[in-house]
């Protein structure tokens, strides 16, 4: 399970050093072995171990190539995918096409969603938490479908 965020430097090479507290179970769980590719809802990267991107996978398999919609989201984000290894620092390295797609500059963002990472510009990431605190703070959650049982 990966939680926080984390920030993180890019590299001139393009790598990032995945955080110590994250690379044990990795190596362990997954054989350092992830999978990069774009968020279809936002500017950032999602960074997949393995194993749940297989499922992923799975899920994108039974989509439609004749459904116009069902097919764009396989495009984007099969045509994105990248497979990498953690290297012996616990780095990867991130396509400039990737990098290109998020506008990642050398200040980034790491942050644990429970089954994946998403990695953002810093900027980007400070400025999509404030829009986020904005959004849930105007509305009534016992109202939005999903969440009306959701307390802390």
């Amino acid at each position: 399970m990966f939680r926080g965020a984390s920030a993180i430097n890019l590299d001139a090479k393009g790598r990032i050093a995945i955080p110590k507290r994250y690379r044990e179970s990795l190596h362990a769980e997954h054989q350092g072995k992830l999978v990069i590719t774009v968020d279809i809802s936002s500017p950032c990267l999602l960074i997949y171990p393995q194993h749940q991107w297989t499922e992923i996978e799975a899920k994108l398999l039974r989509l439609s190539d004749t459904n116009p919609t069902q097919r764009k989201l396989k495009r984007l984000l099969l045509g994105h995918a990248h497979e990498c290894e953690l290297d012996s620092l616990g780095r990867i390295l991130l396509p400039s096409s990737l990098r290109n797609f998020a506008q990642l500059e050398k200040h980034s963002m790491l942050v644990g969603q429970l089954n994946k990472f998403e990695l953002w510009n810093e900027s980007a990431w400070h400025q999509e938490i404030e829009d986020d605190l904005e959004t849930i703070q105007s509305l009534n959650l016992s109202e939005v479908d999903g969440l009306e049982d959701f307390s802390l």
